[in-house]
């Protein structure tokens, strides 16, 4: 008697609301109508121009691969624009890392920040792999329309989350929420039920988070280029392992004492106002014009505007003056020496200096080479940074989610050029019509680095139109991009 009584009181709890809701989301249907997965296809198109460009990069490229040497698999996931076939973990690992490496990917800002592209590291990967072996099988593929639906739903649970919870204030990285997107999204993938999502999400939050000290002074490094790719490929790896029927913790988010909101959140609950559905989708932020940290991609559009004023008159600059959003001042203003491309693209100061001086600013200027020329740091230090609130207050609001900067030049005989100020940068849902001509462009320019002509036309054609790709083969997609 006594007996069965210890096993009843040991019963494990039901599961955190949170579990429940982002289980019960990924498991619908589907996720979004015409918008969100036109949004989708542009995403698509945009992360792997990324990945493309950031193959130009030895810093990138060193990491990518097998885990050891000689750890291939012949019919293995393709890593885009490389001849790796890996398995899908460690391909979700090289994927996101050049997905991200540039800074150059999607975007999403609120109280925490991230890029929810990230996340398509582990959806293609999954699908790839789930494709192949249900070729094998006699069984049929998984299609671009179910990566497409997969994507659309890692963009939400990520974006939403990222709406009232900051992270970063605690100094916990964003990367955290990639993990916990991919974890989900990729078991319903992959074939779990609700139960099997409920456990694999625990155990992302299990997880922990990894510190944002390598996006800071004194420690910014490529870590921050890398970690996402990390994550994506966690995500999948936790998706497996509970596929094998690994058990789940039911309260990862609200155990007394153990669990997250306890341990690395300051005893705050986790809380979402908003039902997932494809809001974080059909108002992501591209990168479009410039590889910039996002908050400053305004910044960077007032000072291209300030070029042609300012280009003659570099020894007469007194000052720059930068009004900007609060989060912007609290994470990428930064004074004195820079050490690597990593600490130099998270500066708002560099970012302008740039443009200012050269009327451009691409990948390779955070590179040693031009971040050696002195005019750069002698305009850095004639900066002055500070928060415009009204920059701050149309960033949260739902309605605007706008990313203001303003940037003025004063001379030293005392005239100055106009304060040039841009709320809505042009990767922005409301400047969409003018921003995606650039996208394709931006996807053109990165297929030519790579293809040869033949092969970059086989993969515009088959991203060009939208039922036609939503209908073709994962795996027979990834097999366009493999060099």
């Amino acid at each position: 008697m006594m007996a069965k009584k210890a096993l009843k009181a040991r019963k494990l709890p039901k599961p955190d609301p949170e579990l429940v809701a982002i289980a019960d989301y990924v498991c619908r249907p589907q996720a979004g109508g015409k918008l969100a997965f036109e949004t989708a296809r542009y995403m698509l198109m945009d992360s792997l121009a990324c990945a493309m460009l950031a193959l130009q990069y030895p810093a990138c490229t060193k990491l990518l691969g097998p885990v050891v040497p000689g750890a291939e698999m012949r019919d293995g996931t393709p890593v885009p624009g490389t001849s790796y076939r890996l398995d899908p973990v460690q391909a979700a690992f090289n994927i996101g890392t050049t997905i991200r490496w540039l800074d150059f990917n999607d975007t999403w800002l609120a109280a925490e920040w991230g890029h929810p592209s990230d996340n398509l590291a582990g959806v293609l990967a999954a699908a790839d792999y789930l494709s192949r072996r249900n070729q094998a099988r006699g069984q049929a593929p998984l299609t671009m329309h179910d990566v497409l639906a997969a994507a659309i739903q890692c963009h939400e649970i990520q974006g939403v989350l990222a709406l009232e919870n900051s992270f970063n204030r605690v100094g916990l990285d964003h990367v955290m929420l990639c993990r916990i997107a991919t974890a989900a999204v990729t078991t319903r993938l992959l074939g779990g039920g609700k139960d099997d999502v409920i456990n694999a999400v625990s155990q992302a939050w299990v997880d922990g988070c990894s510190l944002r000290t390598y996006r800071h002074f004194p420690n910014t490094g490529s870590r921050k280029s890398w970690a996402a790719g990390d994550a994506s490929a966690r995500g999948l790896r936790l998706a497996l392992l509970t596929l094998t029927g690994e058990m789940g913790y039911p309260t990862a988010l609200s155990a007394k004492g153990w669990g997250f909101q306890d341990v690395l959140f300051g005893g705050r609950p986790v809380t979402r106002d908003q039902a997932y559905g494809s809001y974080v989708m059909e108002n992501v932020l591209f990168k479009i014009a410039y590889p910039a940290e996002f908050h400053a991609q305004t910044a960077v559009e007032a000072a291209m505007a300030l070029h042609e004023q300012v280009r003659d008159r570099l020894d007469a600059v007194k000052e720059v003056r930068i009004e900007t959003q609060e989060a912007a001042v609290r994470i990428i203003d930064k004074s004195g020496p820079l050490h690597n491309p990593a600490d130099r693209d998270h500066c708002i100061q560099y970012m302008v200096a740039v443009p200012l001086i050269f009327g451009r600013l691409t990948a390779d200027d955070y590179e040693d080479e031009i971040a050696a020329d002195p005019r750069i740091d002698a305009i850095r230090e004639r900066m002055t940074v500070t928060e415009n609130r009204q920059f701050s207050k149309d960033y949260l609001d739902p309605d605007k989610r706008a990313i203001g900067n303003s940037v003025q030049v004063v001379f030293e005989d005392g005239s100055e050029t106009d304060r040039i100020a841009v709320e809505y940068p042009i990767g922005h849902r409301r400047r969409r019509k003018e921003g995606i001509p650039l996208l394709l462009e931006k996807f053109d320019r990165a297929l030519a680095t790579r293809f040869a002509p033949r092969q970059a036309d086989a993969i515009r054609t088959a991203c060009a139109k939208q039922k036609a790709l939503e209908k073709m083969a994962a795996n027979d997609f990834m097999d366009l991009w493999i060099l």
